[in-house]
């Protein structure tokens, strides 16, 4: 039986394995491809913020490096395995996102509508990848709004670089066919960067 949790929050990976087990509660996927200079990951991935890993999946593709963390619980997958983006430590996503100069962290984000939040310290990705979203009639904003992503902690950040960043999609985003239009728009964007 799973270890009972009260909820967030978790001090980092090490609390999470305490208290669930990797294969029956949570799954972790690795793909790495050689070469690839972009990581794309889901922290949040499997029923923690629904869409995650698909949209995540499908901007890799057979291009760039995967990391994905899965909750595969019955329900409250949010609630119990939920690690703050400054707190994500998980060994095998910092050792994958340690050799890749670019990394692009997918999450799901709670709002009405069609929204994309765009965060991170790597600016010009950052903007780069709002600009292909607004291309493609998804709004994006890049500042002003509650997820900014600037804290060096941030997974996003603990790339190569010490730069990446993080895209929070609404729910209305995570839905439908709306995952294709994202990855639709992104993939491009990302392609542009293979080169260096």
């Amino acid at each position: 039986m799973t270890a009972a949790r009260s909820g967030p929050p978790l001090g980092g990976y090490a609390d999470l394995a305490r208290a669930f087990r990797r294969g029956r509660d949570y799954d972790i996927v690795v793909r790495r491809r050689p070469g690839a200079r972009v990581a794309v990951i889901a922290p949040h991935g499997g029923r923690i913020e629904n869409g995650t890993s698909e949209i995540a999946r499908g901007l890799a593709a057979d291009d760039f490096h995967l990391y994905l963390f899965e909750g595969r619980l019955e329900g409250r997958n949010f609630h119990a395995l939920h690690l703050t983006s400054h707190l994500f430590d998980e060994p095998e996503c910092l050792s994958l996102i340690a050799t890749s100069p670019v990394v692009v962290a997918v999450h799901g984000c709670s709002g009405e509508g069609e929204q994309a939040y765009l965060g991170g310290l790597d600016v010009p990705v950052r903007d780069r990848l709002a600009a292909a979203l607004r291309a493609a009639g998804v709004p994006a904003l890049t500042e002003n709004h509650p997820f900014p992503a600037v804290r060096a902690a941030n997974v996003c950040n603990r790339g190569a670089s010490g730069r990446g960043v993080q895209l929070e999609l609404t729910h209305a985003l995570r839905d439908g066919t709306a995952p294709q239009r994202v990855v639709e728009a992104l993939r491009p964007a990302l392609l542009e960067l293979r080169g260096g």
